[in-house]
């Protein structure tokens, strides 16, 4: 047998091949891992969080400029709708309501404040008829002076009667502040009417310019 007999060729099958990876794995051995470029890695997690970044900021760019023209459009529409609507007032006051008390033609000779009571005879007792301002109204043709007296508040009349000459003051009993005097026509209420009064100041002095204002009219209403 020669020699180019016996070598061996490239074709012959009983060569064995090198071993494979998925052999190795038979008996325990692990596959290698490739080793990844860390900086690669990195690079790619900076530009993924950079690009997410950029992302929503533009997004939010986005928002802003849609809202901000949601809001000129709404504004503008606004604008467009508000009608231009003129009122015209139903009532005029120009002039003022003149409101007659009937003192027009009288002067106010002295005002007290006090608190009034009248008798009744049915029941023999006092009541109240008001708390307010005491005037004396003196008419200024006829010369003749009334007492006029209007509850707080209210305004309502509690006392309106002439002085008359024959009108006596008493002293209340047990007061040094309190005057009682029977009238023959108080016209409060509408109809002349007798009735007996008690009248009470807050103080001793002005019971005495009651009085005093009191007698001088009846010494006028002498002389008229």
């Amino acid at each position: 047998m020669s020699a180019e007999e016996t070598k061996p060729t490239s074709e012959d099958n009983s060569i064995p091949k090198p071993p494979t990876s998925n052999v190795f794995s038979m008996f325990g051995a692990k596959k290698e891992k490739k080793d990844e470029n860390p900086q690669d890695s990195k690079d790619n997690g900076v530009s993924k969080s950079d690009d997410g970044k950029k992302d929503k900021h533009e997004d939010d760019k986005k928002s802003a400029a849609t809202d901000a023209d949601g809001d000129d459009k709404d504004a503008g529409a606004a604008d467009e709708e508000e009608p231009d609507v003129e009122f015209t007032p139903v009532v005029h006051l120009d002039k003022k309501v003149e409101v007659k008390t009937n003192e027009e033609d009288e002067d106010v000779v002295y005002k007290v404040r006090a608190k009034l009571f009248r008798f009744h005879a049915d029941t023999k007792e006092w009541k109240e008829r008001g708390t307010g301002d005491v005037k004396f109204l003196k008419h200024k043709t006829t010369g003749k002076t009334r007492i006029l007296m209007r509850r707080d508040k209210t305004l309502k009349i509690c006392a309106n009667h002439l002085i008359q000459s024959d009108y006596e003051l008493k002293p209340n009993i047990g007061s040094d502040r309190s005057w009682v005097y029977t009238v023959t026509a108080d016209v409060s209420e509408g109809e002349p009417e007798a009735q007996t009064l008690a009248i009470r100041f807050g103080n001793k002095e002005n019971a005495d310019l009651f009085k005093e204002h009191f007698e001088k009219a009846q010494a006028e209403s002498k002389s008229n």
